[in-house]
């Protein structure tokens, strides 16, 4: 059974499902993990008939502690500030830096996934005075707070100290205050000069109500708070917060023992790397989300995390092959699915990650059985001056494109188109020599020239349309005429590019006038 399914048939009563992120730079893609994996959890309650409720949340009152898109003289004076006091990037008509870098990038990414969840800012529930009762129960528990990070994390702290962070009335800072003190209705804070390394405080010092968003809970504590005043059932985290000991052990047992609320059920899943590093959002490293989702369709982006477990490392590298490997795979599953027989070992309840990929308002079974231009293809045909990519498509069919199958190839031709601008390897890019036969054809062996030349008689009598076709009559004609194939593909690449390698053979091939690829076999193998 498919994970989310497993998940959803084991609980009962209504669900909230809730997802958030602290709003420090751009958000890279692998931030979307987590959007996608809570989006299919709630597909699946929904699909088990269980009434469920899907939250996201901008934790925009954690403290600016990166540089990675303040300018030199904004440092001084907002590092260490509440993400939703600083100004958003010059240009930007947003309200605040939070508000530019989710609210106006991150979550336009969101409803092309067909994910609409019920989005709230943490800053307004404090404003609201919606966390006020946890913030004093916080506060006149300090004792078991500070005895649960010393039991669970083996993180000490003194006597005095409060799990609280006051905004600095002079400065406007929050990460560079101290609090003690608390009498019940105020506490007495400083707001230090050396707190931290990464921001520098102004030295006041005053008494406040930490009430109606002058302060915020630290992370773990905001974290549980924000379970019980949501009614939170569901809510998955990085592996980094769930190793043992780490945060999510902590704030689980705030929630129960500070709180009185038992947390909600964790999917914990790893990281997405790029080349093999985790990204940053506060460090300003890895793609950024809103960029991906320009090269991947909806569909495909949603299958990139949907396809491995949450506890798989995905690696994925948009330059190279990484991006068409995953249509090609993508555009299995869906043959698959539709009860086509295809080559390799199939997934685990492939259908039901293909029926999960797809936005809500598709049908799986209709889906499947769509015609879907191989990517490959489509970033070969945008090469070649003059093609009418439609037709070709609607020759490789069969029939003319309904509108979803027109839609279809516009996004993919969209995505090719982006690939090939921004990630493509030089051996994907191509130029198709015409006009004459290229003069490394004269490097070819009797044994190459033969094949090509059983390539034209075999293309002329069975006129292969596809790319697939054509890479199934390349490798049947190899062995045939008892040719390594590695050595066929390189007379086909000296004929047509001039050069020992290229993109995929069968499609290349697909990709030109089928008269021209016939008379150029011919012309090369010497016929």
């Amino acid at each position: 059974m498919y994970w989310a399914d497993e998940l959803a048939g084991s609980v009962s009563g209504p669900q909230v499902v809730n997802d958030s992120k602290s709003p420090s730079g751009t958000v890279h893609v692998g931030s979307l993990r987590g959007v996608v994996l809570h989006d299919a959890i709630h597909r699946a309650l929904q699909a088990a008939g269980v009434p469920s409720t899907f939250l996201y949340g901008v934790d925009d009152m954690d403290a600016m502690d990166s540089q990675a898109k303040l300018t030199p003289d904004a440092i001084d004076r907002y590092m260490g500030a509440p993400l939703s006091r600083v100004p958003a990037p010059e240009g930007s008509s947003a309200a605040n830096y939070a508000r530019h870098f989710v609210g106006e990038i991150f979550f336009r990414t969101f409803e092309p996934l067909g994910i609409t969840p019920e989005f709230y800012w943490v800053s307004e529930l404090y404003a609201a005075g919606r966390m006020d009762p946890y913030v004093k129960l916080a506060l006149d528990r300090a004792d078991r707070v500070r005895e649960i990070y010393s039991r669970v994390s083996h993180v000490e702290r003194s006597s005095e100290w409060l799990p609280i962070q006051v905004i600095c009335e002079q400065c406007g800072k929050i990460g560079t205050t101290y609090a003690t003190g608390w009498d019940g209705s105020t506490l007495a804070y400083q707001c230090k000069p050396d707190m931290v390394a990464w921001a520098k405080g102004c030295g006041h010092e005053g008494r406040v109500s930490p009430l109606g968003g002058n302060a915020k809970l630290p992370w773990n504590l905001e974290w549980a708070a924000k379970w019980g005043l949501l009614g939170v059932t569901i809510e998955g985290c990085g592996k980094d917060l769930a190793t043992a000991g780490g945060s999510r052990d902590r704030s689980d047992a705030i929630s129960r023992e500070v709180f009185e609320v038992e947390p909600p059920r964790n999917v914990a899943y790893e990281f997405l790397n790029i080349g093999g590093k985790k990204m940053s959002t506060s460090k300003g490293k890895g793609a950024a989300a809103h960029t991906v989702a320009e090269v991947l369709p909806p569909e495909l982006l949603r299958f990139l995390f949907l396809r491995p477990r949450p506890s798989q490392v995905i690696d994925f590298d948009p330059e190279g092959d990484t991006i068409p490997r995953l249509f090609d795979e993508f555009d299995r599953i869906a043959a698959a699915t539709a009860g086509i027989e295809v080559k390799g070992e199939l997934p685990a309840d492939y259908d039901r990650v293909y029926a999960y990929s797809l936005l809500p308002s598709a049908d799986p079974a209709v889906a499947a059985k769509t015609f879907r231009p191989a990517f490959g293809h489509l970033a070969l045909l945008l090469q070649i001056p003059g093609v009418d990519i439609k037709a070709r498509m609607e020759a490789e069919k069969g029939a003319a494109l309904t509108k979803l199958e027109e839609m279809i190839l516009a996004d993919r031709t969209a995505a090719a188109r982006a690939w090939l601008e921004s990630y493509a390897p030089e051996r994907a890019r191509l130029v198709v020599q015409h006009d004459a036969l290229p003069a490394e054809v004269a490097m070819l062996d009797l044994a190459q020239l033969a094949y090509l030349a059983a390539l034209a008689t075999a293309a002329a009598s069975e006129k292969p349309v596809s790319g697939d076709a054509w890479q199934t009559l390349i490798f049947r004609v190899a062995s045939e005429t008892e040719l390594a194939s590695g050595k066929g593909f390189g007379a086909i690449y000296a004929a047509f590019l001039g050069r020992s390698n290229g993109p995929r053979a069968g499609w290349l091939l697909a990709s030109l006038d089928p008269a021209f690829v016939v008379e150029r076999l011919r012309a090369a193998s010497g016929q």
